[in-house]
């Protein structure tokens, strides 16, 4: 195991990573399998964590989350899908008729 800094030239981000080296017997040379650590903090030089996919957290900071919002916002949208529910089921009735 090794750890392996790379620098990323079009965001001037440098990432490390964890090599794990092993034998590839099909191809018989060594390959590499690397897993993503984190980045450089160019100010202070740590290691930063992170997935390497520029994913938000999936939980919110507390006191972020205004529910009052989000209850009246799947209110709206129940309402509009009963809406066409019904307007569904009249046509329904109308085709049935025919």
């Amino acid at each position: 195991m090794a750890i392996i800094k790379q620098h990323d030239k079009r965001s001037d981000i440098t990432y490390v990573y964890e090599s794990h080296s092993y034998w590839d017997p099909e191809k018989k040379m060594t390959r590499a399998k690397r897993k993503l650590i984190g980045k450089v903090d160019p100010d202070t030089g740590e290691i930063v964590p992170t997935d390497g996919r520029n994913k938000k957290s999936k939980t919110p900071a507390s006191g972020d989350t205004d529910y009052k919002k989000m209850y009246e916002k799947l209110l709206k949208k129940y309402e509009a899908q009963e809406t066409l529910i019904k307007s569904l089921e009249k046509q329904i009735k109308e085709l049935r008729k025919d």
